[in-house]
């Protein structure tokens, strides 16, 4: 099989699979999380609630890019499809005149902010190296698929904007208007996820250094109202139209 073949063929593989393999590292997850702590432990309790606090920061920076990505993109584009690629129309306008992945530069900054709050820098360097080897056959995948179909319109697109570092200059106003009701559709459950392991990682990093269960409140009222919000939005998703946008 010619290399092109190949890398597709496992880019469509790794493409349908994507959710469900970064579970893989979870053993090396573990691992890593009973190291965890060095902020704290080298200078003190203080500048470890600052570090984390800004790791928190980090991974909300990264979903705040999905979210005005998705928020002007069309229907049928920049879904969560996993069985093929689809792609009614090239988005080149908004967050995709700057860059040609997005969301996948958003995922990473999210995955950054989470490895930042883990503290502990192999854990980091195979996070991210496995996520940049992980990713680029899919992208490859993707954009054989787009080229196949938009032709010299996305080769166009593609000579004048980068894989994944943003080239602010590029920004190209958005064709449609931005859609919060479209962004708490298709993000909700991004949101959760985030704050999920934010609030599962301080619970387990102070088992481990405390040897007790000991969250803070404001911890608690965080991923109360976190699920508060994921349930209410799923709600108005499956049982009304309140957050339905035509052509979004």
């Amino acid at each position: 099989m010619a290399l092109r073949e190949d890398f597709v063929k496992h880019g469509s593989w790794l493409f349908k699979w994507r959710s469900y393999l970064p579970l893989l590292g979870v053993p090396l997850f573990i691992l890593a999380l009973r190291q965890t702590g060095i902020v704290e432990r080298l200078f003190g309790d203080s500048m470890g609630d600052s570090w984390q606090a800004f790791a928190i920061v980090v991974s909300f920076f990264g979903f705040g890019i999905r979210c005005v990505t998705v928020g002007y993109v069309p229907r049928g584009t920049s879904g969560r499809n996993t069985r093929s690629q689809v792609a009614r129309t090239l988005n080149t306008t908004g967050m995709y005149s700057i860059v040609r992945n997005p969301l996948y530069l958003g995922n990473f900054i999210i995955v950054f902010g989470i490895t930042l709050f883990i503290q502990v820098w192999w854990f980091a360097l195979v996070v991210w190296t496995g996520f940049w080897l992980y990713y680029e056959r899919i992208v490859f995948t993707e954009e054989e698929f787009l080229r196949e179909k938009f032709g010299d319109l996305f080769l166009a697109w593609a000579e004048k904007t980068p894989i994944i570092i943003p080239r602010f200059r590029n920004w190209k106003k958005p064709e449609l208007s931005f859609s919060f009701k479209t962004v708490i559709r298709r993000e909700f459950s991004t949101y959760l996820s985030i704050a999920t392991t934010f609030f599962f990682l301080e619970v387990v990093t102070n088992l481990l250094a405390k040897k007790r269960f000991a969250v803070h409140s404001s911890w608690v009222i965080f991923f109360i109202v976190s699920l508060a919000i994921y349930f209410s939005s799923f709600i108005l998703k499956k049982k009304t139209k309140l957050i339905d946008v035509p052509g979004r």
